[in-house]
């Protein structure tokens, strides 16, 4: 199936997530994502799209159980491996969708990659905050982020998920200088700030706009 599209077309599209504490939603919410936003993309259009590479770039986290992260060199280097045989199966226009802020250094990591494959394409998009998506975030809750309500959609919640709550955001600067151990102290549950939890029907408008938003990437060339 992959041969035929390609005699066709030459697009394709790798999601890229993270496997870390979300508070109380799944470890794999960043994977969980990224695959379905690229998966619901890509679907009327037929372009294949590749299971999320689910591990990515956490060392702040790696205080709390569960939480994984490579170090940026072999990250960058999976990363260029996996691009490599993308091209080499033929694909010449590639999205990558991201759904981990930590995995920055891939969109570098691609533009480095094009410079030394001059016929290929590739478009980093951080889907959840594209902007239309992000206006949509800011105008349901401007108390938005990691862990919190914006990341909670029925398939990344858990039976154990919290009732709706609200946390007062942290200082995000005095936290990007913080060790890990340190950082958890002052996360305690691993929330950001904001609310845990938003009606499904304000949380599938954001969706959507992040799935047409995604879409856009993989159509107009």
């Amino acid at each position: 199936m992959v041969e035929d599209w390609l005699r066709h077309d030459d697009r394709g599209v790798l999601a890229l997530g993270s496997v870390e504490q979300h508070s109380g939603l799944s470890l794999a919410t960043d994977a969980i994502l990224a695959e379905r936003v690229a998966v619901e993309a890509a679907e009327p259009l037929g372009i294949p799209v590749f299971p999320a590479m689910p591990f990515g770039l956490a060392p702040y986290f790696q205080a709390f159980p569960g939480s994984m992260t490579l170090r940026v060199e072999t990250y960058c280097a999976v990363m260029r491996d996996l691009l490599d045989s993308m091209k080499r199966g033929g694909f010449r226009r590639i999205v990558v969708v991201n759904g981990h802020g930590g995995n920055a250094p891939a969109g570098a990591l691609a533009q480095e990659w094009m410079m030394d494959n001059p016929d290929c394409r590739v478009r980093f998009h951080d889907w959840w905050r594209a902007p239309r998506t992000m206006a949509l975030v800011q105008a349901t809750d401007r108390v938005a982020s990691h862990g919190s309500w914006m990341e909670n959609f029925p398939w990344t919640r858990l039976a154990s998920t919290p009732a709706d709550d609200a946390k007062a955001m942290v200082d995000l600067d005095r936290l990007k200088t913080l060790a890990p151990f340190e950082a958890r102290t002052m996360l305690e549950d691993g929330n950001f700030g904001g609310r845990t939890q938003r009606p499904d029907a304000e949380m599938l408008a954001i969706w959507q706009a992040g799935v047409e938003e995604t879409r856009a990437q993989m159509e107009n060339w």
